[in-house]
């Protein structure tokens, strides 16, 4: 079943928009790389109604939880 709008896609994608507003864009490629994938792995563990706090830990600890 899929949902009439994109709602969800854009509500992804206004965290990147705003960071971008905000601080004006980022120093390097590689430093909206991290960001971006860093966003995306606490995203994914939210929708999934995973710990945040332990999906850290465990990324910090070099074991990340498999998304």
């Amino acid at each position: 079943r899929v949902s009439f709008d994109n709602n969800q896609a854009e509500r992804d994608l206004r965290i990147m928009k705003s960071k971008l507003k905000i601080s004006g864009g980022f120093r390097s490629f590689v430093g909206a790389q991290g960001f971006a994938e860093i966003k995306s792995y606490t995203r994914s563990i939210y929708k999934r109604g995973g710990s945040l706090l332990s999906a850290y830990e465990s990324a910090f600890l070099g074991n990340p939880i498999s998304i």
